[in-house]
């Protein structure tokens, strides 16, 4: 299968997300399995667990700084 290559919009902005990536997953409790395993060889379903929390939290804080003004 052909791979995307993904470009982020604010490349700046890849180590926080990169942060935020790592501590979901660890709320999740799948830090030994990426650590065993490598994030390459994560299940799509774990994958997708740790991004769907992204998605909300960032959500939850757009939603924050939105309701701010």
């Amino acid at each position: 299968m052909a791979r995307r290559k993904r470009q982020t919009v604010v490349p700046e902005a890849r180590p926080a997300l990169d942060r935020l990536k790592c501590e979901v997953a660890g709320e999740l409790g799948l830090t030994d399995k990426i650590k065993r395993v490598g994030w390459g060889d994560m299940t799509s379903r774990d994958c997708g667990l740790v991004g769907g929390n992204m998605v909300r939290r960032m959500s939850r804080y757009a939603e924050e700084k939105m309701s701010q003004g």
